[in-house]
C-alpha cells in the first residue's frame, strides 16, 4: 500500500499509510495526517487515492503545496518517489515495488509536538528572478537613512507614574492634616 513518509529532520520516519478515498493533511489534530509544524496550514491539502493514482489537492494553504519544487494550483497527480512539500515540510510518496521508492523498512515513530500552533507561520518568498535580473537596488536618498522610532509606551508610563505620585502626595497631605493634633 502507498504511504507518505516525512523527510524533515525531527519528523524523519513519520509516515501515513494511504487508504482509498480522501486523506487530509494539516497542522491541527482533526486531520487524518496531522503535522504540527508552523509553516503548514491548519487544513493544508487533501490526498485522493483513486485506484492506482494519488492526487494532491491544495486547500488554499498559506505557504502553498509543491510537487518536486513546482507549486500546484488545483489537483495534481503525485507519482511514487516524488517529493511533496507543504510549507517547509517535505514528504515522499513511497509505493512498494515502484521505482525510486525507498525499501519497505519499518520507520521509527516520531512523537508529535506537544504544543499545537495557533496560526500558520508565513514563509518569506525570497527574491524573484526578475528582481535578480535588475541588479542591486539603491535606497531613496530623499528620506533620511536613520529615522527616529517613536515609543509612546514610555510616555504613557511616565505620565502614569506622575499621576500615581500626585495621588500619594495628596493622600499623604490629607492624612497629615486629619491626624495633626489641633492646638
Amino acid at each position: 500500500m502507498a504511504k507518505l513518509v516525512v523527510l524533515n529532520e525531527g519528523l524523519t520516519g513519520k509516515s501515513y499509510e494511504l487508504k482509498a478515498g480522501k486523506t487530509t493533511i494539516g497542522r491541527v489534530e482533526d486531520n487524518d495526517f496531522p503535522l504540527p509544524v508552523g509553516s503548514i496550514s491548519s487544513h493544508h491539502c487533501e490526498v485522493l487515492v483513486q485506484g492506482e493514482e494519488v492526487v494532491i489537492k491544495d486547500l488554499n494553504s498559506t505557504n502553498g503545496t509543491f510537487i518536486n519544487g513546482q507549486q500546484i494550483n488545483k489537483e495534481t497527480a503525485l507519482k511514487p518517489g516524488q517529493t511533496l512539500r507543504l510549507g517547509q515540510v517535505e514528504i515522499r510518496l513511497e509505493v512498494p515495488g515502484a521505482p525510486n521508492a525507498a525499501p519497505g523498512a519499518a520507520s521509527p515513530a516520531v512523537e508529535p509536538m506537544k504544543k499545537p500552533l495557533a496560526s500558520t507561520m508565513v514563509i518569506s518568498k525570497g527574491v524573484t528572478m526578475h528582481e535578480l535580473e535588475q541588479g542591486p537596488q539603491g535606497f531613496d536618498k530623499t528620506k533620511g537613512v536613520f529615522t527616529k522610532k517613536t515609543n509612546k509606551t514610555n510616555l504613557y508610563f511616565i505620565i502614569g507614574g506622575v499621576v500615581v505620585f500626585l495621588v500619594f502626595v495628596v493622600l499623604f497631605l490629607y492624612l497629615w492634616f486629619q491626624l495633626k493634633p489641633k492646638s
